[in-house]
């Protein structure tokens, strides 16, 4: 393969600097990572899809949640145990694949966001507004929530990379442990002013408007406890509440330390493995705990164990 072709069409991926002795090794855990986090999450699916006691809003817009995390340990974990596997000379992915990951790696940033905000808001209608719950959360309601979030996410994604692949590249050496927007302007000798600009308001967006959203809703939700001094509206707000916010605190603390060391660039290895953890972490510990914290899902849980430890 000629350097002219290996620079337009095939880039090489930096990847994880791993030893030859330890490769195995952490070939192992981020499989098992992957793994326990797509049965986890495909299991919840199913459990919600196929028990019509769950068939009700709350459940529905939870769906938007492991089917995002799917996604998120599906676009990378695959390509990044295979890098492992080889030699750090030989971890090429072509330029259209590396433009899908990355695609994908960003979908799924920012539909972790605007998923939680509108769980906040099923939250907020169901302890704020409870005798209008039903008329308010219809699936019709669900439906249009569910597009609103993975709308924006597609919407501001789509832009963003739009802007990137428009860029000529005179590099091929992706810095990253996976492909992403800015590894990949980053290849370019272009200006890359607009990029970046719209790659930092892309990310204060995103950030912003979750949080600020979901720190309005709990103030209300707050609020509407406070004064109701209601024992049994309390206890239900807690447990909803604290299992979201979990939830939501994992997904941004994980986010929040990925960004942060983007600009070090001294910690490079810190920020590969902050990054990997980002889609490796919330995604396994969701499931853990919106599944085990919602009564409902637990109690359909412990009967599914009790029938196979009765099979058995």
């Amino acid at each position: 393969m000629d350097n002219l072709t290996l620079r337009h069409s095939f880039l090489l991926v930096e990847g994880l600097k791993v030893t030859p002795q330890s490769s195995q090794s952490v070939f192992i855990v981020l499989l098992l990572a992957y793994v326990f986090s797509m049965v986890s999450n495909i299991g919840l699916l199913v459990l919600i899809s196929t028990e019509r006691n769950l068939h009700d809003p709350m459940h529905f817009l939870f769906c938007n949640l492991p089917v995002n995390d799917i996604i998120g340990t599906t676009v990378i974990m695959p390509r990044l145990l295979q890098d492992i596997l080889n030699e750090a000379s030989e971890r090429y992915i072509s330029y259209v694949e590396c433009v899908i990951q990355a695609y994908f790696v960003h979908i799924f940033g920012a539909a972790c966001h605007y998923v939680l905000m509108i769980m906040a808001f099923d939250r907020y209608v169901a302890i704020c507004n409870p005798l209008r719950y039903t008329a308010i959360m219809t699936n019709k309601m669900v439906i249009k929530l569910s597009i609103f979030a993975w709308g924006l996410a597609f919407l501001l994604v789509t832009i963003m990379i739009g802007l990137t692949v428009h860029l000529s590249h005179c590099r091929y050496k992706i810095e990253n442990p996976f492909c992403d927007n800015a590894s990949l302007f980053k290849l370019s000798c272009e200006n890359v002013v607009i990029n970046n600009i719209f790659g930092i308001i892309y990310t204060v967006v995103a950030l912003s408007l979750s949080a600020v959203s979901i720190v309005i809703t709990y103030v209300k939700i707050a609020t509407v406890c406070i004064t109701s001094k209601n024992k049994a509206l309390n206890s239900k707000a807690i447990k909803t509440c604290s299992t979201h916010l979990a939830v939501y605190l994992i997904m941004f603390i994980s986010g929040a330390v990925f960004i942060f060391l983007h600009r070090f660039p001294e910690y490079s290895d810190s920020r590969k493995l902050a990054s990997i953890m980002f889609h490796i972490v919330p995604t396994g510990l969701n499931p853990l705990v919106y599944g085990l914290q919602t009564k409902e899902i637990r109690q359909k849980i412990v009967k599914l164990w009790c029938k196979q430890k009765l099979i058995l």
